[in-house]
């Protein structure tokens, strides 16, 4: 920008010979750039006789004051490229005060460059904002950085998300504890009810070892009347002849088809000596045949059949015990299902060629002969055959088990 050209004659300035003074023979000096007109300036006319173009003046501008010198920008430029540069006519000082410049501050105009107003002078490359909008009184007032805020907000996406984390992992230890609360008192909750389930077990089996302990009691408790109701239906009324007596069914049904009976042999002796076989059992107002098949004249037992089918006794497996209760059931005096309860008074062994007997304290009377005599457990221990006379009180019985092993039919 310092550099001129002469009067065009295609040589620069620099170019021409001096003479022997070292000055320039005869050629004006370099010819000052050419200045464009800007807003806000005034153009001046050179001074009399001078052959310069005319030049803008800038148009005043009123005095402010300059804040200290801090680093932070450089002091304006002076019009028309400095005191040094100015020419014929212009102000002799710079229209602002100048600060010494300081570090990082904007170099001064350079020589020969015209300063315009509202332009600042350039500066190395970072050193400023390149344009003055927004900053109001020039480059004086220009800030030294951007403005501090920025790292500021660009930090709070990072505290906010730092902030959820916590706040995320905060809820999430406590549902992590609610839910180990919650397994132990489930755990606990399960003990419980495992505890209470053994309870339960443990009196459901005291109470069913309690319910079998009564079964056994109340079977073995003496109750005539679920005895005679269980009995009665299989004994009958024996008619043999003149006479008459009591058969009762016993075991399983016979091979050929009906029903095996026992009754006294004194109750059928008339018909078996005489020859005859046939006998009737009643019962109610019904009459049913029967058969005498067998008879053992030392024990008093008879085997008879029916044709019929009946419901057969229970016999019982082991002997009449003394102090037993037990039921007779017979037809005394021909009164049919005549039922009279005792306990057993003794065992009698065999005596006089006779096999042994059970004494029991049921009344009997003519009539109960070859009726069964039932325990507790509605079983037959023995076949009623004969009362003591002139005595109360004093009954006798073959054994059951003497009749099934002599007649095979229990």
């Amino acid at each position: 920008m310092t550099a001129g050209f002469g009067s065009g004659d295609g040589r620069p300035a620099g170019a021409e010979p001096a003479d022997a003074s070292g000055s320039m023979a005869g050629r004006p000096g370099p010819l000052p750039p050419r200045i464009e007109p800007q807003p806000g300036s005034t153009w001046s006319t050179p001074p009399s006789g001078g052959t310069d173009h005319a030049r803008p003046v800038p148009a005043p501008r009123p005095e402010r004051p300059v804040p200290p010198n801090t680093g932070q920008w450089g002091p304006p430029p002076t019009p028309f490229g400095g005191a040094g540069h100015q020419g014929p006519g212009a102000p002799t000082a710079a229209p602002y005060p100048t600060a010494a410049p300081g570090p990082g501050a904007y170099p001064p105009a350079a020589p020969g460059f015209p300063g315009v107003a509202g332009y600042p002078p350039p500066g190395p490359a970072g050193t400023g904002p390149s344009t003055t909008a927004g900053y109001p009184g020039g480059p004086a007032h220009w800030p030294a950085s951007p403005p501090a805020d920025r790292p500021t907000r660009r930090r709070w996406p990072a505290v906010l998300a730092t902030v959820a984390v916590v706040v995320l992992a905060a809820v999430a230890g406590l549902q992590a504890y609610q839910l180990d609360r919650l397994g132990d008192r489930l755990a606990d909750t399960d003990r419980r009810l495992a505890q209470a389930q053994d309870g339960d077990l443990a009196r459901l089996d005291s109470l069913d070892k309690r319910a079998e302990t009564l079964e056994k009691q109340a079977g073995a408790a003496f109750n005539p009347e679920a005895v005679a109701s269980a009995v009665l239906p299989s004994v009958f009324r024996v008619r043999a002849g003149e006479f008459t007596g009591t058969a009762f069914a016993v075991g399983k049904p016979a091979s050929g088809g009906g029903t095996n009976l026992f009754t006294n042999f004194h109750v059928v002796e008339a018909v078996w000596d005489g020859g005859g076989r046939e006998v009737f059992l009643e019962r109610t107002s019904q009459r049913f045949p029967a058969t005498i098949v067998k008879v053992d004249k030392t024990n008093d037992v008879a085997h008879l059949r029916a044709s019929g089918k009946f419901s057969g006794l229970v016999t019982a497996p082991a002997a009449a015990k003394s102090g037993q209760q037990i039921v007779v059931v017979g037809a005394p005096l021909g009164l049919e299902d005549s039922v009279t309860t005792g306990v057993v008074s003794a065992l009698r062994p065999a005596q006089g060629g006779s096999g042994p007997a059970i004494q029991f304290d049921a009344p009997i009377n003519p009539g109960n002969s070859g009726g069964p005599v039932i325990n507790g457990s509605k079983e037959v221990v023995g076949i009623a055959t004969a009362k003591a006379r002139n005595a109360e009180g004093i009954g006798l019985a073959v054994p059951i088990k003497v009749a099934c092993d002599g007649f095979k039919i229990c």
